[in-house]
């Protein structure tokens, strides 16, 4: 199946019991055994089936399954949020001791786990610029377990060279994780570019709607852990945690994601709600439709912006003088999401004006909505950093970060042309 057919049929079929065509929302906790043995057999991971909620349910199975089908991998777990699957993504094989390297132009809430929260765990984050991942090769060493980077960041807006990384992680023999939130998998698929697993939040533009929250992590199933055995030994050798399971030999190219649902997920329970579930997989099924709207909304408020002038300056990787549209016409099929960010002459103060004149734009910090969003990073999601990691995250105390949503175009543009003028 194709994109768009797998978006709305994807890991399910009418249910062969009552028939329903809409996917069955399985609100209970847990799941019987037909005998003792069957319940040791559960636990063993001998055979498959549902034990408790907290690590799958059958609702949940199936957006599991859609989501690997249009990431282009062989498996996915899903979770409470999107930080929780970035957090066990990592948790899966780094451990007290080890360091992982990531590029420096992340989301405020991942940015502030990898300088503050990570470390307290033992594990160190070592940074690189997105635009030079050749650092990688400076920064690696034998305790290193991982590359990150996200394939637009948010909000800086910067776009990584995903084969480059993937390239870059693997010749110093670690996975490469990206986080493919504001692109998803309907402008860019980094599995298919050399990286090895994804993580998305399901709360953005996957859902779409802002009344869900998701994550995901998506398992490319190509990583050879057995060929890095010393380095990956959480998966070559024998879980005394659990019943001594093996997971490269009992899973063969499933063990990370495998390991990911019965190690972190099973021991810390950020388990999705099936209800938010449900919602989600409404989302998914309209989103390849919805992300070509935000995409031409967004062209046409970053060209409208870039000639205003209120406007110092306007980030939006597909306008045509942008550092990065070659990588966005090579990587992401011309077009990059709905989020841009722009300065507005007079800085802060003005700023502020702008965002608190806008009357169609919504003042929060979510994105991928249907509806259109503004923030100002530095005093909202950004707030936590000091001005060097300000800096060092891409975010300016000037900028303003509007996630476009799929309304009138010219009533976005009508709504911007009347808080600039408030805002001189």
């Amino acid at each position: 199946m194709k994109f768009n057919t797998i978006a709305i049929h994807g890991g399910y079929t009418p249910d062969a019991t009552t028939k329903a065509v809409a996917v069955p929302i399985y609100q209970t906790t847990s799941y019987a055994f037909d005998n003792t043995q069957h319940g040791a057999d559960l636990f063993d991971l001998k055979v498959a089936g549902n034990i408790y909620t907290r690590i799958m349910n059958p609702t949940t199975s199936v957006l599991e399954e859609r989501l690997a089908q249009l990431e282009g991998g062989i498996g996915a777990l899903a979770v409470a949020s999107g930080s929780a699957a970035i957090t066990y993504a990592i948790q899966t094989i780094a451990e007290a001791g080890d360091n992982i390297i990531a590029s420096s132009a992340l989301y405020g809430g991942t940015f502030n786990l990898f300088t503050h929260t990570l470390p307290r765990l033992g594990i160190e984050v070592r940074f690189v610029d997105v635009d030079h991942p050749e650092q990688i090769l400076q920064l690696a060493d034998e305790k290193t377990k991982l590359v990150y980077c996200e394939s637009i960041s948010n909000p800086a807006i910067k776009v990584a060279d995903i084969p480059q990384f993937a390239q870059l992680a693997h010749q110093v023999g670690v996975p490469l994780i990206v986080d493919n939130t504001v692109a998803t998998p309907v402008l860019c698929r980094p599995l298919t570019l050399g990286a090895d697993i994804v993580v998305e939040s399901l709360t953005k533009y996957l859902g779409g709607h802002g009344n869900s929250l998701g994550g995901a992590i998506i398992d490319s199933g190509k990583f050879d852990w057995k060929a890095q055995s010393k380095r990956f030994s959480c998966l070559t050798e024998p879980d005394s945690a659990y019943h001594g399971v093996n997971y490269s030999e009992h899973f063969g190219a499933a063990a990370f994601i495998a390991r990911a649902r019965v190690v972190p997920l099973r021991n810390t329970g950020a388990a999705i709600s099936p209800t938010n579930v449900f919602l989600i997989l409404q989302g998914i099924e309209t989103v390849a439709l919805r992300i070509k709207q935000h995409c031409e909304n967004a062209l046409a408020i970053a060209q409208f912006l870039q000639k205003h002038p209120q406007v110092a300056w306007v980030n939006y990787p597909a306008l045509s003088d942008s550092p990065y549209k070659a990588l966005i016409d090579r990587d992401f099929q011309g077009k990059s999401s709905g989020l841009l960010s722009f300065g507005i002459r007079g800085g802060r103060e003005a700023g502020a004006k702008l965002i608190d004149a806008l009357q169609l734009f919504i003042r929060l910090v979510n994105i991928g909505d249907t509806r259109s969003l503004a923030c100002h990073p530095a005093s909202t999601t950004h707030r936590q950093l000091s001005g060097e990691e300000l800096t060092r995250a891409g975010v300016s105390e000037d900028m303003v970060r509007l996630s476009v949503g799929i309304e009138d175009i010219d009533d976005l543009l009508a709504d911007l042309s009347q808080a600039l003028e408030k805002a001189q």
